[in-house]
């Protein structure tokens, strides 16, 4: 089944004093984690963007975990450490953003209402991003787990901009902190929908547009390796690629390209339904 497109018919501009303004004063609580460290500005930007609306409480490795996934530490105790930053409570956890959900959820004793991952450094498109992005791994881990979420990602144009120091970056968040509490008002009023897992939201360095519902392309980027020597002359590798320059019409890429924020709606049911019956004849 192909997710149909779907575009807002007003410009991104126009829709923020939308649900996210009416929330109710009894404001539900959200745990807030990321893959990029506790000490990200895309993690308090979201923090802020989301204080006036919602109880939040702050969960997240103490360092850098971009590209592990759903990984979680099972082989290594975890430690949880309560710190002040930008005034603020929060926990840092040094482990993986799996394991900072999962702290938060029964350690911690959180009932929150969703989980909010990001704001991340970097898009995150694509099937082939998703399933090693820390940023959506966090939110799928949590629906695994029983409470449902919303990842945020931001895209950069220069890809070295993801590596980085978090804490002091050059990108504007302006456009994405507004997004963030619009769409995560919506939902905190509309709800997620049947069979919706996680909704992935991918947000361009300069919006232009509005909201558009895609489905995930396939590739984000030209997968490649490159072969260098130390100075002893052993080899090594660095696994790079650069992006690719856009993907079909209704899918994520394309909508990032347009300048467009991409909704995505995502299920932790990976079972591929229509194979099943030609599956049946392999095994009857």
């Amino acid at each position: 089944m192909v997710c149909s497109l779907t575009k807002l018919p007003y410009p991104i501009g126009e829709v923020f004093q939308g649900a996210g303004a009416n929330v109710s004063a009894m404001k539900p609580s959200i745990l807030l984690t990321n893959d990029d460290g506790v000490s990200s500005v895309g993690l308090w930007t979201a923090y802020e963007a989301l204080l006036p609306i919602a109880d939040v409480t702050v969960v997240a490795p103490a360092t850098q975990q971009s590209a592990v996934g759903r990984s979680i530490s099972i082989f290594e105790p975890l430690r949880a450490t309560q710190i002040v930053m930008n005034g603020a409570k929060a926990w840092a956890v040094a482990g993986k953003p799996t394991d900072a959900v999962i702290i938060g959820l029964f350690s911690l004793n959180l009932k929150p209402a969703m989980i909010v991952s990001g704001i991340n450094i970097g898009e995150n498109l694509s099937t082939e991003s998703i399933m090693t992005s820390g940023t959506v791994g966090a939110a799928l881990e949590g629906s695994n787990q029983g409470t449902k979420g919303i990842a945020f990602s931001l895209q950069v144009e220069d890809q070295g901009d993801k590596f980085d120091d978090p804490r002091n970056h050059g990108t504007s968040f302006d456009a994405a902190k507004k997004v963030v509490r619009d769409v995560v008002g919506r939902v905190l009023k509309e709800g997620f929908g049947p069979e919706v897992d996680v909704i992935n939201v991918n947000i361009p360095s300069v919006v232009q547009g509005g909201y558009e519902v895609t489905r995930l392309a396939h590739k984000l980027f030209h997968t490649g390796v490159e072969k260098r020597l130390d100075p002893r002359g052993r080899p090594y590798y660095w696994i790079n690629g650069p992006l690719v320059d856009d993907a079909e019409e209704g899918t994520d890429v394309h909508a990032i390209r347009k300048g467009n924020v991409s909704v995505t709606p995502i299920t932790l049911d990976c079972t591929a339904y229509r194979a099943c019956e030609g599956i049946k004849k392999t095994f009857s």
